[in-house]
């Protein structure tokens, strides 16, 4: 069966760091391939992956409604838009990348939404797994962008603002009613050992630690020199951390 990992999180918590990790702990244990879903209009998860010249969904919708009255004689949009998916589809070694973006025009992103429900529904189900990286705050749940995960991960920094932010989602996607079999945090960026307040406050909430994530010199060199986070080396701290916290849920 397809196993479904959603990341979400308030923006600047790392989630976008942590999809790649996970990522590359999937394609080195030989889980893949991977279906990765970049949903966050915003998103930069091509950029961790080192993925060049990425098109979005969004400019795929942008062009099918500039071209709608161009279509070839009996092409519906559906078999238009199913063929330029394929085309803005990225294929990479252990893994396939699609990213949402964001259409320009007036309600496009919701239109966006709407196909990306489409996707997962379509896709999902041919890979073993699949790590999507959700837009920050709550909006893709109210929309109904993540319906369904078998693990929903909620980033936070290690501060009480982001915790916070966690729970609201948590609680979001209890009174949606969404199909997530665990969710819990994962605490990023925590500087030495995590502090007792976060863990209280968690508890608090009534929800989980799957694990904590260390702040790490390694991971800002490569953002600075554009490296792929795939590239990172196995005693990094970042990757130990993440796969530590991995095995057990998996």
């Amino acid at each position: 069966m397809p196993f479904h990992i959603a990341i979400c999180g308030k923006g600047g918590t790392g989630k976008t760091t942590l999809s790649a990790v996970i990522l590359r702990l999937l394609i080195r244990s030989g889980k893949g391939p991977v279906l990765v879903i970049d949903a966050d209009a915003d998103g930069n998860l091509a950029d961790a992956l080192g993925l060049q010249g990425v098109q979005t969904v969004g400019t795929v919708l942008d062009e099918m409604e500039k071209k709608a009255s161009q279509l070839p004689p009996g092409m519906s949009k559906d078999k238009w838009l199913e063929a330029k998916l394929a085309e803005v589809m990225v294929e990479e070694k252990g893994f396939d990348f699609l990213s949402m973006g964001r259409g320009e025009g007036p309600g496009c992103y919701c239109y966006v939404n709407s196909v990306l429900r489409r996707i997962m529904d379509n896709l999902e189900n041919n890979y073993p797994y699949s790590v999507m990286d959700n837009a920050a705050g709550m909006e893709h749940l109210s929309r109904r962008t993540t319906r369904a995960a078998d693990v929903l991960f909620l980033v936070s920094d290690h501060s009480l603002r982001g915790v916070e932010s966690g729970a609201r989602i948590a609680e979001l996607a209890k009174e949606l009613r969404l199909d997530v079999k665990e969710m819990g945090f994962v605490i990023n960026r925590v500087p030495g050992t995590m502090d007792p307040v976060i863990r209280q406050k968690v508890a608090e909430k009534g929800l989980k630690i799957f694990g904590s994530v260390p702040e790490d010199d390694q991971i800002k060199r490569f953002d600075l020199e554009g490296r792929s986070l795939l590239e990172l080396p196995d005693d990094n701290q970042v990757t130990r951390a993440v796969r530590e916290m991995v095995e057990k849920i998996l």
